[in-house]
């Protein structure tokens, strides 16, 4: 297994399989010229086996912390590690750039992601309310 980090818009796109739609050259281009965001790509025998997407934020008064915003594993290389490798590559991406912490949002029965990032050394942080607003527009 390799990881590194997406750095063209092909990259992105050869990885669309493992998003939950299909990519498109438009919000890939988009995405990489995003300060902050960032993909790290999971490769086995040289096809994209999995990712992990993360969002640097800032604050004036708290300095930066990483959002793991999506971690997914390709359902054939599941189960060997490529999870938490993946999560182990973004907390060290955050350390590098300063990051105070890091830091994730889990449904409680999603016992796959729970398990995965526990072995990567996170702890839960307690129960939170997450709430959303929709706009239109493409997703």
């Amino acid at each position: 297994m390799d990881i590194r980090r997406a750095t063209t818009t092909a990259e992105l796109l050869a990885a669309s399989h493992l998003y939950d739609g299909p990519a498109t050259p438009k919000w890939a281009s988009r995405f990489l010229a995003a300060g902050g965001h960032l993909m790290l790509i999971a490769y086995v025998d040289g096809a994209p086996a999995g990712f992990v997407s993360g969002v640097e934020m800032l604050h004036p008064d708290k300095g930066s912390e990483m959002c793991l915003y999506e971690l997914a594993v390709d359902e054939a290389h599941r189960r060997r590690g490529i999870g938490r490798a993946l999560t182990d590559a973004l907390a060290a991406e955050a350390r590098e750039r300063g990051c105070y912490g890091m830091w994730v949002g889990v449904d409680r029965d999603n016992e796959a992601a729970l398990a995965t990032y526990g072995s990567a050394g996170a702890v839960d942080d307690g129960v939170f309310a997450m709430l959303a607003w929709e706009f239109d527009g493409p997703r």
